[in-house]
């Protein structure tokens, strides 16, 4: 039995339109002739939302009672007993009543992704595992309802319910949302404009971070080696030599010309140990790299420009920045080109290389 797909809808915030989008996907997939049940469903009393569900046919969901308060949850075995094509299913990171067979809805999800039912959630990203301390530093408030990373990941699709700060305040101002006292809270604290536009911030480049993962499958997959420039990403290469700073100023710099660009700095340790770079100087880039957003990383082979050229290919690279050659005209005419022109040479067509000056040109190693 093949394994049913996940598709999520992930918001930025509460009231952005996820749950109204998975009805709405779910009735096109009916009107085209599939076998559509709601699953679960919160409506939270807005108008627009119940009416979407209309001629849906839903699965009464299950009663429970805990410490004398009776609650109604999705009711797995009555869906899995359903057998529909397609189950909607709100909320995934919800927590689940005591008594029920999983304590998390995510988990529910995946016993009818095995039953090979596809399945349609929802969730905002305030409940990723991985971003909610951010979000509680943000909003200074704490989500008790998480889900990990990886479970979402492993959606087939993620589809962004996106809406501007301001777009979304005004959904809460004209009610649309929560009823009027509420809302007025809500928007001096939780839905202030600041808030609002971080979430936003955090939801795109999470979703963006997952597509690249994706797109780094394919391409391993299919056995493509060219970069694609799907995003601007700086390889910085590093010597070891004190020019190492420069270099990784300029590599943020060339990276944050372009929305979502980054830059990685990379030092290659020689396997004979010969030349190694001093730990204090390396120490200092490692730093400074860390601090500019940037990630450090270090790598053993006998082939200095080989292992560059590697590593850029393998983390998609764009550009590689290089230090001018510190060897003098007649060493380079005695020993042969140095790593940089072999980088140069070897870069192809899909990667730019520059070639940075700086104070130590000439005197010494690359």
């Amino acid at each position: 039995m093949a394994r049913g797909t996940l598709r999520v809808f992930l918001g930025a915030a509460p009231g952005v339109g996820k749950t109204y989008d998975m009805l709405a996907d779910g009735r096109r997939r009916a009107a085209l002739g599939g076998d559509v049940v709601i699953g679960f469903m919160e409506d939270h009393g807005r108008e627009p939302t119940r009416r979407m569900a209309e001629g849906l046919e839903t699965v009464p969901r299950r009663e429970l009672t805990h410490r004398g308060v009776t609650f109604t949850e999705l009711d797995l075995d009555a869906v899995l007993a359903r057998r529909p094509e397609v189950a909607l299913v709100d909320e995934l990171a919800h927590t689940n009543v005591p008594g029920s067979r999983h304590e998390k809805r995510w988990q529910d999800i995946g016993e009818l992704l095995e039953a090979g039912i596809h399945v349609v959630s929802t969730l905002n990203i305030q409940h990723l595992e991985s971003l909610n301390e951010v979000v509680a530093h943000i909003t200074g408030v704490t989500q008790r309802e998480t889900v990990p990373d990886e479970v979402v990941r492993r959606a087939d699709q993620i589809e962004l319910v996106d809406l501007s700060a301001q777009a979304l305040r005004r959904r809460m101002e004209y009610g649309d949302i929560y009823p009027p006292p509420r809302a007025r809270e809500a928007l001096t604290h939780y839905f202030r404009e600041g808030n609002l536009t971080a979430l936003r911030e955090l939801a795109l480049l999470w979703v963006a971070d997952r597509v690249e993962e994706a797109l780094q499958r394919y391409r391993g997959e299919q056995g493509i080696r060219a970069p694609w420039a799907t995003r601007e990403r700086v390889l910085v290469a590093l010597s070891g030599g004190p020019e190492g700073l420069t270099l990784i100023r300029r590599g943020h710099r060339i990276a944050v010309r372009g929305a979502g660009g980054e830059f990685l700095a990379l030092h290659v340790r020689r396997d004979d140990g010969l030349a190694e770079a001093p730990s204090a100087e390396l120490e200092r880039q490692r730093a400074l790299t860390e601090r500019l957003g940037g990630t450090f990383e270090l790598v053993t082979a006998d082939d200095v420009a080989a292992a560059v050229l590697e590593f850029a290919r393998g983390v998609n690279a764009t550009q590689i920045v290089i230090g001018a050659s510190r060897r003098g005209r007649m060493k380079s005419l005695v020993a042969g080109k140095g790593v940089g022109t072999a980088i140069v040479e070897g870069s192809g067509e899909y990667i730019d290389v520059y070639v940075v000056t700086h104070e130590e040109a000439a005197h010494g190693r690359l």
